[in-house]
Formats: C-alpha cells, structure tokens, sequence
C-alpha cells in the first residue's frame, strides 16, 4: 500500500507543479495553492477512474450486455455527467459554495471547546492502521450514504430531484453521475460533514470517494454479471443495482406486488395502481445495509429500468418527460421541484 501511496503523491506533485500552480500564479492565486493541491488529488484519481471505466468496464460491456444500446445520445449526456464529476469540476464548485461554510461552521465548534471525534482513534495502534482506518471510514460511510439514498427515495420533494437518476432507460457505465446538481450538492454536503465530524484526512476522504464512484460505475454498467449467491452478499453488484433501478420495483413499493414476484415488466393498469415512493436495493457499495433493514431483494432478473410515470400515461393521458439534454434535465428536475411539471 505504501508504494501505491508514493506513487500517486509522485504523480500529484508532478501535475500539480506543471500544470495548476503555474496557473494560480499566472491569475494571482497563489494564496489557493493548498487548495490547489488537493484538487490535482481529485483530478488525478478522476483520469485514473476514467481509464477503469473505459479500458475495464467497456468491454465488459461488449462481452455481456444486458440488452442493445438504441438511444446513444442519452449515453452521451451521461458521459458529460462523468466527466463534471470525475474531473473534479464539480468538487470545485462545492469547494467555492459549500466548504467555506462547513470550515466556519466546525471552526465554531473548536472555539467554543467543542472538538470533532476521530473514529481512527477509537483503538489506538489498530484503528489508526492507514487501511483499517480506510475500511472502517468505508463502512460508516456506506452506513451513512445509505440512509441518504432512503431518504432520497423516501420524501416526495427529494425524490422529484433524485428521479433524473432513475429516469434513465439505458444504463450503462456512465450512468452513475446522472444526478440532478442540486441533489448532488445535498448528498455531498452530508457526506463532507460526516467526513469533517468523525476526522477523515483529505487523503483518506478521496480514497474512499474514487472507490465508491469506481464500483457504483460498475453498478450501473450493461452488464449481465452477478457475484454468486454469496458475492451478492458481500459486494453490490450490478444485477442487485439494475434491481433497484427497475421499472414498477426500484422506486416504489406496490402493495399487490411482495418482493421478487410477479413480472415486473408487467405494469398493473393505472387504475389499480397504489404504489408509494420507497423501493429496495438501496445500498451503495455494501447490500447489508439492505439486508439488516429488510430492503434487499436478491431476485436474480435483468429488467427494463426507468421511472414508471416516463411509461405509464396519467389519468390526462400525459408521460412525463425528464429532459433529452443536460440543461433539460436540470431545468424539468426545478420545474419539478416547484411542483410545476
């Protein structure tokens, strides 16, 4: 782990020195160089990501798909969405918004005697271990992120941004980042003050963010694979994911139809329909979580995914459309939140 950890810090250094700081003194930024620093980190594990998914999990895709790609151009604004993330562009817009106020706000905190816990120090000489911290962080955070994901499927206002993730039909590699911006700011910010509450270094804190972006990348890929009756159990995989992303099933829970029964491609008429928002298969990385709260469903089936309103007209005959593009899709995602579309 040592040699991984001086080869990615050579490779920082070097970036950081022949690109960014040039630049921050060029505009007259040099007070932001640490700032700087830490953001060639995330561009860095970004590029790193990007060969993963393109050089790993695209031909994965070729060899076991789970059905045809026919709409490339919603594919291509997916890939849009990865790049903003994984390139780091995103994390500079929160940096500029949100950590400012996250460092004021624990700043307080220090002042007024009250300090942050540090989670590493809880079994001094094993829990302060690099990678039995990171293990440890790695589950809170799971712990953490799934209850964010609940409560994203679980109040109707949240669900109106989060549904730009599930409304889309073709999933593939690039489907991960497909988020409305300002639902990606609210999960964010959680996790940054989670991160800044129990004491994660800024090294730790971008380890664990690039290995839950490169597995959740892997989640949603075209891919018919599944880890095994006890794999499944260990690790999200993308048939346990593809399941929470399916139509009727992912996002809402039918009271006439009990979990892994009944085809799911067969949607029940419209007048029979009492679905509420909830679903299963909510965990990110870990499906105990799942498992111990009773929302996991092992069911091993590859079906259509997307919202059920994109399919199903209304009672006015009316399907809702979630955008063909990304300015589209983050405007209707307002328009929806206002409650006007």
């Amino acid at each position: 782990m040592d040699w991984w950890a001086d080869t990615f810090n050579a490779a920082q250094q070097w970036l950081f020195e022949s690109t960014l700081q040039p630049l921050l003194f060029a505009l007259g930024l040099g007070n932001l160089l640490e700032n700087g620093y830490v953001a060639t980190g995330w561009l860095l594990v970004g590029l790193l990501q990007l060969v993963v998914i393109v050089l790993v999990f695209g031909p994965l895709q070729y060899w076991r798909p789970v059905e045809p790609i026919t709409d490339r151009a919603t594919v291509r604004t997916d890939v849009l969405y990865t790049l903003l993330h994984r390139l780091g562009l995103f994390r500079v817009a929160l940096f500029f918004a949100i950590d400012p106020l996250s460092d004021r706000f624990f700043g307080a905190l220090r002042v007024a005697g009250i300090s942050t816990f540090q989670l590493d120090g809880i079994w001094p000489g094993v829990t302060d271990i690099p990678w039995v911290s990171l293990l440890v962080y790695l589950v809170v955070f799971d712990f953490v992120d799934y209850w964010i994901h609940r409560g994203q499927h679980h109040f109707e206002w949240w669900w109106r941004l989060h549904s730009l993730h599930h409304a889309q039909r073709q999933m593939t590699m690039w489907s991960d980042n497909r988020n409305h911006l300002l639902d990606d700011i609210l999960r964010d910010s959680l996790l940054v003050v989670v991160a800044q509450a129990i004491g994660v270094a800024p090294g730790q804190f971008i380890a664990i963010v690039a290995i839950t972006q490169l597995s959740e990348s892997f989640q949603h890929a075209n891919v018919r694979i599944w880890f095994g009756r006890w794999g499944e159990r260990l690790w999200i995989s993308p048939r346990f994911h593809r399941r929470h992303h399916s139509i009727g099933f992912g996002h809402e829970t039918l009271p006439s139809a009990a979990p892994g029964g009944g085809a799911q491609t067969d949607l029940p008429p419209l007048l029979e329909r009492k679905s509420v928002l909830g679903g299963h298969n909510f965990g990110v990385l870990l499906p105990w979580w799942d498992m111990v709260f009773g929302t996991a469903d092992f069911t091993l089936r590859y079906d259509p995914t997307g919202v059920r309103d994109q399919v199903e007209p209304d009672a006015q005959g009316h399907v809702r459309d979630y955008g063909h593009g990304f300015w589209s899709q983050q405007w209707q995602g307002v328009l929806r939140l206002m409650g006007k579309a």
